[in-house]
């Protein structure tokens, strides 16, 4: 009787895992670092995601008043040569603002930060920061708890499958949750912020998209050979979990959407 509860602990530590990590790794999640100018370290953190309603505004709180600075920006991508933005002090803050971009687009961005001789640039290499429309929390939420839903019970069904236990019920739920929060409130929320429902298979390679429908297509063979009584169902559901744990790794938002800017009519190249 004490194997149940253990099963759902390893399903919910692995899930906790998965979804952490994904979102670490991903190209929306803030990047940090430190900087030493003067003697003096500062840790300083810098968004990757931003709405179409506002500038993306740029904070370094660095109080040392000889510490001046700038940003180095452009469209991607593009062939577009950069832009120069001055970091202005506020007090204990220099601030500056890349400007706000339509849905989907992205900025390439770099400070310089000075203090007399001494140059640091942060980060080591340029961000991307991409913008979007602001989404319902109506609908992201439930997206997001029907995503980790399916996830958390494709772990234990793969368990089960491992373990010898019964499978049915956990691989009909791991659908139950897919298929809406996958497929019907995963693309609203990509309409809303980006405007468009699909940019997977056969349209695009968003990531994002083409991984749930992976998920699918190995959770629907999955389901059929063992609703179905086939041979192999057993290693069919556990090969669904795989898929699905592998999928669920892969960062949000890779190779998402974006605006090719030199491709639109009256650019700059």
């Amino acid at each position: 009787m004490r194997r149940i509860p253990t099963l759902w602990t390893v399903a919910l530590v692995v899930t906790l895992v998965a979804a952490v990590y994904q979102r670490v790794t991903g190209p929306s999640y803030p990047v940090r670092g430190t900087v030493t100018l003067g003697g003096q370290s500062y840790h300083l953190r810098l968004e990757r995601s931003h709405v179409t309603v506002s500038d993306q505004a740029i904070a370094l709180d660095i109080p040392d008043p000889l510490v001046e600075g700038e940003i180095r920006w452009r469209r991607v991508p593009s062939s577009e040569p950069h832009h120069l933005l001055p970091l202005h002090r506020s007090g204990d803050v220099l601030e500056a603002a890349l400007p706000r971009q339509p849905a989907a687009g992205k900025l390439e961005f770099q400070i310089l930060l000075r203090r007399g001789v001494e140059q640091q640039l942060f980060p080591p290499r340029p961000v991307v920061t991409r913008f979007k429309n602001p989404e319902s929390l109506w609908v992201l939420v439930p997206h997001i708890l029907a995503m980790f839903s399916a996830m958390l019970l494709s772990t234990r069904a793969g368990l089960a499958a491992l373990t010898g236990g019964r499978m049915g019920l956990y691989t009909g739920l791991t659908l139950a949750f897919l298929v809406p929060g996958g497929f019907v409130l995963g693309p609203i929320v990509q309409h809303q912020a980006f405007g468009a429902y699909w940019t997977g298979v056969p349209f695009g390679f968003d990531l994002t998209d083409n991984k749930a429908l992976l998920a699918l297509a190995a959770w629907s063979l999955a389901g059929w050979m063992l609703w179905t009584r086939r041979r192999g169902a057993r290693l069919a559901v556990l090969g669904a979990s795989l898929v699905m744990l592998l999928v669920f790794l892969i960062p949000h938002s890779t190779w998402g959407s974006e605006i090719k800017w030199d491709q639109l009519p009256g650019r700059a190249r």
